[in-house]
């Protein structure tokens, strides 16, 4: 049973059921009143809560920006750079989040906290107001009947009559407060249904919202995500093999220390014990320096280092060497000593002690002093022992053999390649492969004494037996620089053009390989060998360098590249020539293009950006002059290997220089790897005087750039941009807008209802509910 409803005739009656009931209703509006007090103070500390929620979430995210991964070696793979750039994608994430819950925690203020504070203020109080002038006339009205039925009889009829009128001139203001009390009693009952609920509502709509934006913001972040997670699974397979390789070559040094000292600039070097000698009676003092040799210039070097309290550097000295003597024991109280005399320090000579008697004749013999042993201090590169694998026509029935074995008989086996054989069984059917009158005998397609992971591997270690790698040693630097910069289509142009510079039987082996893996690959949904993980598998098989050395391991993961940009394009690589104008879509630097000029008067002249210009192993700053070489700082692109490049590059060169000659189609097979290599090195950052800076083929030069001295044919450069209908594009590169009719964008940012402008080498499209112009050369259509 609710509350019972207060009849207006019972204000005239005024009974005491009347008066139960009014107190029951009040009862009621305390309760409400309290409870919305309450509510008011809690969604105030959700306020709070939630801007502390937000503020530990910026902070989060702050830090996540700011954070950025160092690597080790010179240059990062794609799969490295999207790894390092997520950081700030999450970063952003979660500032688009926040943002979201701002919106929200404004809107509990303006749509819950607010009314609620008005309906407790303007009604319930009004109410409270109205309680009291009743409670006062109600004290009022009845104390007064008391007085007036307590008058005496006797009193003047004149004055009973007025004590009369007075009376019920009272009563009659207290019954019409009483139905004024009344029905504002009963109408805040039923406004409180609404006045109260509403508010709630509202709220809980702006919460649903924030999640709403929130889900939304996770559907767009799903593609990145799923990317994301492809790069991380990429370098989690190059980490495997890079480890395995790290761990064999530290195993190999340390059985033999000596055999894999680093080839230095220094004939000898390393740690020696200096005596320092101090007036009398203080005697003297040995002070470990590190100490450098060169035997050309006879020129040394010390410098004073303590490992401990932190590793101190002290001041180095420089001096010429005169000669060395070995020091004997009778002559000084310590041993494995010998003195250094200066010949620019006449009088002064040095006595300097080695770790051991080995390390002192090493000394000795580097610095041309007495008893001299001829042991070399630093090592030559060690060459691979030969083994009995040979690149010839045995080679090539072996490769053939175990490929179609395994073409017909495991193609589908999964991890092939991957998984190894039994090494024993491994070695004994390699032995019998490189015997002539045993491997004519051997029917692999159809014995089932050899299992196909026992094939693939004694197809790898025959790849490993060879003297040297199938990528050969010479041309090993040439493979890896473009992989660790540019964008994808130079770095396959930059292969294709390498492979055709190697011997006849080194590319006809590679062809016959690739086409092998292109197959397996073709495959992966049965036996999970994908491009990159095949790329894992034959990077360290197919290519190696000379000198085995943890630097060197570290470019592992570009080998890999090398060999999946061989697997993605093998048509275009081994079955078509190299084009001699290959170097016109050679790789970005590390800074974005150019934004293309803007031809509108109105908007004015966009400032310059910083130039990025095109090569294949270079970068060259923008200027008046050359600049040297930069080849440590990877791009940004977020393609794939094999995606073509969105930017059309130019190519520009000293004045005279003929860049058809330089790879013209007689020199294929008859320049030498080195001379190739220098003469693309020489033409990209020449000595001569200064080139003018380029802008993109195709675009009016800005008025600060000057014309290129070579541009692109034709057919390429000054190809108009193709008329598009409304499609989505990718940004590739972040970019700040410096015009209102622009629009700014970080990497990944994916635009909507993409279509070409007015402006050349402009698209207009849609970012956040924005509409803008966006360099065609920062994004790529999806």
């Amino acid at each position: 049973m609710g509350l019972q409803p207060l009849e207006f005739s019972d204000c005239y009656l005024d009974s005491p059921w009347f008066r139960e009931r009014i107190r029951a209703h009040e009862a009621e509006l305390e309760r409400t009143n309290k409870f919305i007090k309450e509510l008011i103070k809690d969604g105030k500390n959700l306020i709070a809560a939630t801007k502390s929620l937000s503020a530990a979430q910026r902070k989060f995210a702050h830090s996540l920006r700011d954070f950025k991964f160092e690597f080790i070696g010179d240059a990062e793979t794609d799969d490295e750079r999207c790894i390092d750039a997520s950081l700030r994608e999450f970063s952003n994430f979660l500032k688009n989040l926040e943002e979201q819950r701002e919106i929200m925690a404004l809107s509990v203020t303006e749509t819950l906290i607010k009314p609620l504070e008005k309906f407790r203020k303007e009604q319930l109080g009004a109410v409270k107001e109205e309680k009291k002038k009743f409670d006062k006339e109600t004290e009022k009205n009845y104390s007064l009947i008391d007085k007036h039925l307590n008058l005496s009889a006797k009193k003047k009829d004149s004055h009973l009559q007025e004590a009369d009128i007075q009376v019920e001139q009272n009563r009659q203001h207290f019954y019409e407060l009483s139905l004024e009390y009344v029905c504002k009693l009963q109408e805040i009952q039923e406004r409180k249904k609404f006045e109260f609920v509403e508010p709630m509502l509202s709220f809980f709509q702006g919460m649903f919202t924030f999640y709403h934006q929130g889900h939304e913001l996770a559907k767009d972040f799903n593609h990145y995500k799923m990317e994301l997670q492809i790069n991380i699974q990429n370098t989690r397979n190059r980490f495997e093999g890079t480890r395995s390789e790290v761990e064999e070559l530290m195993n190999k040094i340390r059985q033999n220390p000596r055999d894999h000292k680093r080839a230095s600039q220094f004939t000898a070097e390393g740690y020696l014990y200096v005596q320092e000698k101090r007036p009398a009676p203080f005697g003297s003092s040995w002070v470990k320096h590190y100490c450098m040799y060169r035997k050309a210039a006879k020129k040394f070097n010390i410098i004073p280092f303590e490992h401990r309290s932190g590793g101190k550097l002290g001041d180095g000295e420089v001096f010429f060497l005169k000669e060395c003597t070995k020091r004997h024991t009778d002559s000084i109280d310590r041993r494995f000593c010998f003195d250094v005399e200066a010949a620019d320090r006449p009088g002064v000579s040095l006595t300097m002690q080695a770790f051991s008697e080995e390390e002192r004749k090493q000394w000795l013999e580097a610095l041309g002093g007495k008893e001299a042993v001829f042991h070399s201090f630093n090592r030559a590169i060690i060459p691979r022992p030969e083994g009995s694998a040979q690149l010839d026509k045995m080679g090539f029935t072996i490769l053939r053999k175990c490929i179609s074995a395994v073409e017909t008989r495991g193609i589908n086996d999964q991890g092939l390649y991957r998984v190894v054989g039994v090494s024993s069984k491994v070695q004994r059917l390699l032995s019998m492969l490189m015997d002539v009158k045993t491997c004519n005998e051997l029917d692999l397609e159809n014995s089932i004494d050899w299992e196909v992971k026992t094939i693939t591997s004694a197809l790898k270690q025959y790849l490993r037996s060879l003297p040297a790698p199938l990528m050969t040693y010479e041309l090993h630097g040439d493979f890896i620089v473009p992989v660790k910069s540019g964008s994808p289509e130079s770095r396959v142009n930059a292969i294709h053009f390498l492979v055709h510079k190697l011997p006849e039987k080194n590319k006809e082996m590679l062809d016959i390989l690739v086409k092998h893996l292109t197959n397996v690959s073709n495959h992966s949904k049965q036996n999970l060998m994908t491009v990159a993980n095949l790329g894992v598998v034959f990077g360290p098989t197919l290519m190696r360098p000379q000198e085995e050395t943890v630097a060197a391991i570290m470019d592992l993961k570009f080998q890999n590249i090398v060999v999946e940009i061989l697997i993605e394009n093998h048509e275009k690589i081994f079955r078509t020539r190299p084009d001699d104008t290959f170097l016109e879509s050679v790789s970005l630097s590390t800074t974005p293009p150019n934004a293309p000029p803007r031809q509108s008067k109105r908007q004015g002249q966009r400032t310059k950006r910083p130039v990025a210009v095109y090569n294949l192993c270079l970068e060259l700053e923008d200027g008046d002059s050359p600049h040297p070489a930069k080849e440590d700082t990877p791009t940004s692109s977020l393609d794939s290997l094999s995606s073509p490049s969105p930017t059309t590059a130019t190519v520009h060169g000293p004045p005279g220089t003929d860049k058809n000659h330089l790879l013209a189609d007689g020199d294929w097979g008859s320049t030498a790897p080195s001379q190739t290599r220098s003469s693309m090195v020489q033409w990209l950052n020449p000595q001569s005087p200064p080139t003018p800076s380029c802008t993109p083929a195709g675009t009016p030069p800005s008025p600060k750039s000057s014309p290129c001295p070579f541009s692109l044919p034709a057919t390429v450069a000054d190809k108009p941009p193709e008329s598009m209908s409304s499609r989505k594009a990718r940004a590739v590169y972040p970019c700040e807008a410096e015009h209102s009719s622009e629009l700014s964008f970080e990497i990944g940012a994916i635009f909507e209802d993409v279509q070409t402008s007015r402006e050349p080498g402009w698209l207009e499209g849609t970012l956040n509910g924005k509409r803008g112009l966006i360099p065609q050369n920062y994004v790529k259509l999806l």
